[in-house]
């Protein structure tokens, strides 16, 4: 795929259910890629924070991820994490988005966390 297409919010990408990810919150790292607002009305807890928008090279890099750790991109309704968890794949990261996004993890009922993560 050309490095534009990428970009583009649909498509196949790797996914965990609401429920996988509940089970493997423990494994993984989280990058949730809504905004700054969305990201702090609740987000799911230990999950960084990244908009779309911004998501480069670089701004990975200074989150830190662990390269070992699997990443889940995380989105309202599973369209920004498409291009995300294509970008993070591309960095060499074994990467998911969350299938439904937040949208199925509040559905589920699962724990969010409102405090908002600060960098």
């Amino acid at each position: 795929m050309s490095p534009w297409r990428d970009w583009l919010p649909f498509g196949k990408v790797p996914e965990l259910s609401a429920e996988q990810l509940a089970e493997r919150l423990n494994e993984v790292q989280l990058l949730d890629v809504r905004t700054r607002r969305e990201f702090l009305a609740g987000h799911i807890s230990g999950a960084r924070h990244l908009a779309i928008t911004a998501l480069n090279h670089g701004t990975v890099a200074a989150l830190q991820l662990d390269q070992r750790r699997p990443v889940v991109a995380i989105c309202r309704s599973a369209h920004r994490s498409i291009p995300a968890t294509r970008q993070l794949i591309r960095m060499g990261f074994e990467a998911y988005q969350l299938a439904g996004g937040m949208k199925e993890w509040w559905g589920k009922n699962l724990p969010t966390d409102e405090k908002g993560y600060r960098q």
